[in-house]
């Protein structure tokens, strides 16, 4: 199902995201108003779990085929020792979808959140366990005078508790401990068990550990309001499908 409806009718309420797209919270906000529940879909070369994820695919028609469906928007990874990613890679995909883009790295400093807006990224990830209020207040404002949305998340409620003042836009629950590169097992009872800690109207997305649409309506059920899909959607038999298949999950759940 093409974008371009979505886009169209409610562009003109969003500010100026990545390259002109909406922002990534906006797109969540039509997927809901659409009756679709918000999917951010990604585009990941390698894990350490998983070994090779692209299986000789060609990441950036990858990216396209994935933004045919509704999705909300598209995340990719960069982090090179781990994930096999590069800037290079972002910037091929940010110019080539018309959803909004998600940078994940490990963001750490001022030039990183520049490099994102100029490799035409809509969002940042920050990660709450590899910085402190003061970086992570300098890397937001950093973002903001970008013109980037940040999503800042936790692992578990004492990170979520830590962040909860900040003036970020987007929170994120991630189901797996990044700081072991997602090797550990999990699920999303991590969302179940944290969701009740996030307060206020801020978007809160559901990360990692989502490999069905029964995971998807478990997310939402808890007070998802999005979730990002790695690893699973880039093992799917067929990407467009598997995606259709947890957007139809439908908003509200």
């Amino acid at each position: 199902m093409p974008l371009d409806g979505y886009f169209d009718r409610e562009k003109k309420e969003a500010r100026c995201g990545g390259g002109g797209k909406p922002p990534l919270s906006a797109s969540i906000r039509m997927r809901q108003r659409s009756g679709l529940f918000p999917v951010i879909s990604e585009i990941k070369v390698q894990s350490d779990k998983e070994g090779d994820l692209l299986r000789g695919r060609d990441p950036v028609a990858l990216a396209q085929e994935m933004s045919q469906r509704p999705v909300a928007g598209i995340s990719v990874v960069t982090e090179p020792g781990h994930f096999g990613g590069h800037m290079g890679l972002l910037k091929e995909v940010a110019a080539a979808v018309g959803v909004p883009v998600l940078h994940k790295d490990f963001i750490t400093t001022e030039r990183q959140v520049q490099e994102s807006a100029d490799c035409g990224a809509s969002a940042i990830l920050l990660i709450t366990a590899m910085l402190d209020l003061r970086q992570m207040t300098r890397l937001i404002e950093a973002a903001r005078d970008c013109g980037l949305e940040t999503l800042v998340e936790g692992h578990d409620a004492a990170e979520i508790r830590k962040i909860e003042h900040l003036p970020f836009d987007l929170r994120g629950i991630n189901n797996r401990d990044i700081t072991v590169f997602e090797v550990d097992d999990s699920d999303v009872s991590r969302t179940e068990e944290l969701a009740g800690f996030c307060r206020g109207s801020r978007i809160l997305i559901s990360e990692s550990s989502i490999r069905s649409a029964a995971d998807v309506r478990r997310a939402g059920r808890s007070g998802a309001d999005a979730v990002l899909v790695g690893t699973a959607v880039l093992k799917a038999e067929n990407v467009g499908s598997f995606l259709d298949e947890l957007v139809a999950v439908g908003w509200p759940v």
